[in-house]
């Protein structure tokens, strides 16, 4: 076994992404003094897991129906190129995926087993956690794969975004209030524009297989549109959750960083022309969502927050 095909098949870069969702869910519950740290690291732990199962079925997928073969732009896929053979991917993915429901039944025991009526309160949970790992594995698994009929926007959107947001603060403060809403939705576009940024770098192979992305669909020019309009919005998402929860100059510093990453990223997906130039803005972009996040923590630690 070659440790470094593993980790190219893992995608380590992608993983910030999954960070970003659950740190700022945690955020947001840290945002209303109702914090709690073990189920934070477990909803973060559980993320990652599903991250990594996502990625591996992604691999698999695009592998087993030709569209990622040696010959794609980017970086080479694992079970497309040969190099990891398909039934060791399906043993992967079965590992992955007891891995993340391992995860998850321990998060859901930090978080409601203190409580009477447990399985009452998890079922919804459960649920959710098995519509997770069908939505990773279909995007690109499986007999009739959404991510080839253009829905993996959307799917990134609910399940990175609405559900890794507000699905942690819910986890931790036993309530959805509305306002945590905007940090979910903002998230929940950002990683759509990863994901949009992936799709214009493999537009032309794409196109070719027969996988018809949303990318695909437009065109590039009206992907680099629906480009801004996700960043936009996410930006309105995050200002006006701001101004609801932090105050004084760390609200002025927060705001002028949103203003400066937004731009900087659309000003370079603008320039962007060909897949090399959107492979660069892929690690970029989720480096800045990490950045952002991080600093959201430590203005909230340095006493920045207003609360809601």
């Amino acid at each position: 076994m070659n440790l470094r095909y593993w980790l190219a098949a893992a995608r380590l870069r992608t993983l910030p992404l999954a960070l970003a969702g659950t740190l700022a869910g945690s955020l947001a519950a840290a945002v209303q003094h109702r914090a709690d740290f073990a189920v934070a690291v477990l909803s973060t732990a559980t993320a990652v897991s599903l991250q990594m199962f996502a990625n591996f079925a992604n691999d698999y997928g695009d592998g087993c129906r030709g569209t990622d073969g040696a010959s794609r732009r980017g970086p080479q896929r694992m079970v497309g190129s040969g190099r990891i053979a398909r039934q060791t991917m399906k043993r992967a993915l079965c590992l992955s995926a007891a891995v993340c429901c391992l995860l998850g039944l321990a998060l859901l025991a930090a978080a409601f087993g203190r409580t009477g009526g447990f399985w009452a309160q998890t079922w919804p949970w459960l649920a959710a956690g098995a519509l997770s790992l069908a939505a990773a594995y279909g995007y690109t698994a499986g007999h009739k794969p959404y991510g080839y009929a253009g829905f993996g926007d959307l799917a990134v959107f609910v399940f990175f975004g609405l559900l890794a947001v507000a699905g942690t603060a819910f986890l931790q403060t036993g309530r959805l209030n509305a306002v945590t809403l905007l940090p979910a939705c903002a998230v929940g576009f950002w990683c759509v524009m990863v994901l949009n940024l992936n799709n214009m770098r493999d537009i032309e192979g794409d196109a070719a297989s027969g996988k018809r992305t949303l990318a695909v669909r437009l065109g590039l020019a009206r992907a680099k549109r629906y480009h801004t309009a996700l960043a936009l919005t996410a930006a309105m998402c995050w200002g006006v959750w701001l101004l609801r929860s932090f105050s004084g100059t760390g609200l002025a510093a927060l705001c002028g960083l949103l203003g400066v990453l937004t731009a900087a990223h659309l000003v370079m997906a603008g320039k962007a022309r060909n897949s090399a130039d959107f492979d660069k803005l892929l690690p970029q972009w989720s480096m800045a969502v990490s950045a952002w996040v991080a600093a959201l923590w430590v203005a909230a630690l340095l006493g920045a927050v207003g609360g809601y």
